[in-house]
């Protein structure tokens, strides 16, 4: 059973080479180091994810790979082709094919899905910038996991505001 659920939007990817197609775009140094800063708040909080899903963009992929290099001990990451630009209806659709994972599970992906993911678990709206990461706890262990009932937002984690 899942005790925390985390929704993490990619960290700033790199506009350098206008040829790269979208799905191809890397990291920039900003987005590397706020992959890294998220991770190790996450660590010194108690509640870094065992599991990754994450979109298979290359920014997603670097974004998952970064953290697990901070995080100590084992996590599992699994790239999932169809969270590059979902929806939040159709992310919701893709972990209910799923069976519940325990422990702490992250989603990790890209805006406009993932501002909507935030907003539907939390019931509010909020401006998803890059590497932003929202944590929730389980509150109701009964509730189907993929509804709002089921969650107690915990806090939103902003690179900006943890490196300044």
């Amino acid at each position: 059973m899942l005790t925390h659920l985390l929704i993490m939007r990619h960290a700033k990817s790199s506009w350098a080479d206008a040829d790269l197609p979208d799905h191809a775009r890397p990291l920039n140094g900003r987005g590397r180091e706020s992959a890294d800063v998220i991770a190790a708040t996450l660590t010194a909080q108690g509640i870094a994810p065992d599991i990754i899903w994450s979109s298979d963009a290359q920014r997603t992929k670097e974004t998952a790979t970064r953290m697990i290099r901070v995080i100590p001990g084992p996590q599992q990451i699994f790239y999932q082709a169809e969270f590059y630009m979902a929806s939040a209806s159709q992310a919701l659709q893709i972990c209910a094919a799923a069976d519940e994972p325990d422990g702490k599970l992250m989603l990790l992906g890209h805006n406009p899905g993932w501002e909507d993911l935030f907003d539907h678990f939390s019931g509010y709206h909020q401006r998803y910038a890059t590497a932003t990461c929202g944590v929730f706890a389980r509150k109701d262990k009964s509730a189907n996991w993929l509804t709002p009932d089921a969650w107690q937002f915990k806090t939103l984690l902003n690179p900006r505001d943890l490196m300044a």
